[in-house]
């Protein structure tokens, strides 16, 4: 019987048990193989005092599955919640993409979302002032797409070579297993190009209320391709529908001891009750001659591109209406790829992009295996999956039966599709092969956020924010992150400086002071 002095999260499993009864009560216990159990509660021993014989068939197949049920945790991404809707497009943007996802205002297709923080592991706080991952996978006709992204338009690094480095400064020292903070400022302060994402993470919106009071963005930068052929370079918006809400530093670090999951009991709740959260979709359109004249590289991760030039293009609603049956089995295991594209919708020359192209099949194939697209949440089920790939651990098909399992062949399987072929596009590229730094005016950006974004109170809450995290790094980085942020503006690097003073013990204060005279 349902309690109504709890919340939906709290009564998961009253609800459960009314829906058994309705069921016809409890199932037979068995064991995994299917066979009957008639005591679960005592293992087959010699005598009252044991030892125990490994004849117990029931034990034994308890034992060893529960030694295995763990699987490897996300590298990043750990700790997340997710939730199931659909996609309805509300506006025609035909003109620059022919993937049917979009073939007709009032289209409906299901998908699934997770939420998630960056850096911590699985069992870690969900209020942590942290990027929050922001990743949709949409069972479209033509195959899964994954647009994977976080809750910022923008990140801190633009190569992929050094995101490995980047988040081993946001794990554990290896030697003391401690969160290091000079770990992460010494990384942020030699890397000048990640100034944009730290001042948009230490603002305000670093801490959001829940997951269903934040943006989602696609961030890189995609290729739209319409049925002639014409090509557009998009940006991707997902904007809450119930508004931004943020919270204050001192609640969240509260909530991280009393209620570490927070964001995953407030999403389940609002859509048991019937408040389903939406966001609306919209895609920012650059054209090729626009990319060939931009001020700044367009296909760099860590800018924005100015609305007031690309202002926002209207294309759906996402909304989310149905919480995941079973947590592991449609959230721990759901697995996105922004590679995943169906026709009309392509890659960037975005660096981080390409990486991600390669990185994000590579690690789940390592945590679910090589047949992780048959898991049924991600399995592309609004289509048949027909191809020569065959066998491997975790098969759960029929293995595509007696098709033929090379290519070319002469026995009726599976052929090129001619409008597959058509529909993608030429890319041109030149240049010499060689390894570039992309510093690409890395102040410009931060310096709009700071004086024309923020409004005077957040600039001072931004400012202390960086300061009263940074005090407990040592004197040499502090005086590299007023010296990086004096950059993008005086007063900035003036208040963090000061912020860095009034944090600091009266030694480093001293320290501080004579490194930046």
């Amino acid at each position: 019987m349902v309690n109504a002095d709890r919340d939906r999260a709290s009564e998961q499993l009253n609800s459960f048990q009314g829906t058994a009864a309705k069921e016809g009560g409890p199932k037979v216990l068995t064991t995994a193989h299917g066979t009957p159990i008639g005591k679960k509660t005592a293992s087959v021993s010699v005598g009252r005092r044991g030892p125990l014989l490994l004849q117990d068939v029931a034990f034994v197949d308890e034992m060893a599955h529960f030694d295995r049920e763990r699987i490897p945790e996300r590298v990043v991404h750990a700790k997340g919640a997710g939730a199931f809707g659909y996609l309805e497009i509300t506006h025609d943007i035909t003109q620059y993409s022919s993937a049917d996802v979009f073939s007709e205002v009032g289209k409906k297709t299901p998908l699934a979302v997770r939420f998630s923080t960056v850096g911590g592991e699985s069992g870690s706080a969900d209020t942590v002032r942290d990027p929050r991952g922001f990743a949709v996978k949409i069972y479209t006709e033509q195959g899964n797409w994954d647009l994977v992204g976080n809750n910022t338009p923008i990140f801190f690094i633009n190569d992929p070579i050094m995101f490995p480095s980047f988040i081993h400064t946001q794990k554990r020292n290896p030697a003391t297993h401690l969160k290091d903070p000079d770990m992460f400022w010494d990384f942020i302060t030699l890397r000048p190009e990640t100034m944009h994402q730290v001042s948009f993470l230490f603002s305000d919106r670093g801490i959001p209320d829940g997951h269903r009071h934040m943006n989602g963005y696609g961030s890189h930068a995609f290729k739209l391709v319409n049925k002639d052929g014409i090509e557009h370079w998009v940006k991707f918006h997902y904007k809450t529908d119930q508004g931004i809400k943020n919270l204050p530093v001192e609640k969240a670090g509260a909530l991280s001891g009393s209620d570490p999951d927070y964001s995953i009991r407030d999403l389940y709740n609002a859509i048991e009750e019937g408040n389903f959260p939406s966001w609306t979709l919209s895609i920012q359109v650059m054209s090729q001659d626009k990319v060939n004249n931009c001020g700044f590289n367009p296909f760099d991760l860590t800018k924005i591109w100015p609305h007031s030039e690309f202002p926002l293009i209207p294309v759906g609603k996402m909304v989310l209406n149905k919480n995941p049956k079973n947590y592991f089995a449609e959230v721990e295991q759901l697995a996105f790829s922004p590679a995943n594209m169906p026709p009309g919708i392509e890659a960037s020359p975005d660096k981080m992009l390409q990486g991600r192209l390669f990185s994000y099949p590579d690690t789940h194939r390592h945590r679910l295996g090589p047949n992780y697209l048959q898991i049924p949440v991600n399995c592309p089920f609004k289509t048949r999956v027909h191809n020569y790939q065959r066998d491997g651990p975790m098969c759960t098909t029929d293995n595509q039966a007696g098709a033929p399992n090379y290519f070319p062949n002469s026995f009726s399987g599976p052929q090129e599709c001619p409008k597959a072929k058509q529909a993608e596009s030429k890319l041109v590229v030149e240049g010499e092969a060689n390894r570039y730094d992309e510093f690409d005016n890395d102040t410009s950006q931060v310096r709009a956020f700071w004086e024309k974004t923020l409004k005077e109170e957040e600039r001072q809450r931004l400012a202390d924010n960086i300061g009263g995290h940074a005090s407990d790094t040592q004197p040499f980085i502090q005086a590299r992150i007023v010296k990086n942020w004096s950059m993008v503006c005086e007063d900035f690097g003036a208040r963090i400086r000061d912020a860095l003073l009034k944090h600091n013990t009266p030694k480093k204060a001293e320290e501080l002071k004579a490194l930046l005279a």
